[in-house]
């Protein structure tokens, strides 16, 4: 079992940068591929970035190559998500999620992601 709890979500004028983090308990983190996920009101989950077990795979949506980067740390059990040049259309519930390493990099879907956590809100004004 992972657990997973996001934080440093808030409210940031359209432009401006937010830095998630999401922490994972257990001892087997190093094991998972993680990704972020985001969710606005009346519409599916989305992908945003996926990063490998070693950190040394990411893939990004197209909607924020440029200004979003994926990173984590394996000592601190704890992935990031560094948002900058946010835009109105960026507000969204932010989830991060684990999937096993075997599973592949680059893993888009979801429901291919056994562990999620409870989400964080990303709120940007314009």
């Amino acid at each position: 079992q992972v657990q997973l709890v996001e934080s440093g979500g808030g409210l940031v004028q359209a432009g401006g940068s937010l830095r998630l983090s999401c922490e994972a308990s257990g001892r087997t983190f190093s094991s998972y591929n993680m990704g972020w996920f985001r969710q606005a009101p009346g519409k599916e989950r989305e992908f945003v970035a996926s990063i490998s077990w070693s950190g040394g795979v990411q893939h990004y949506a197209d909607f924020v190559k440029g200004r979003f980067t994926i990173s984590r740390d394996n000592a601190k059990n704890t992935v990031y998500l560094q948002m900058n040049s946010l835009k109105p259309e960026d507000t969204a519930v932010y989830y991060c999620a684990a999937t096993p390493s075997v599973s592949g990099t680059g893993v888009r879907l979801p429901t291919e992601y056994n562990f999620s956590g409870q989400g964080t809100q990303v709120t940007v004004s314009s």
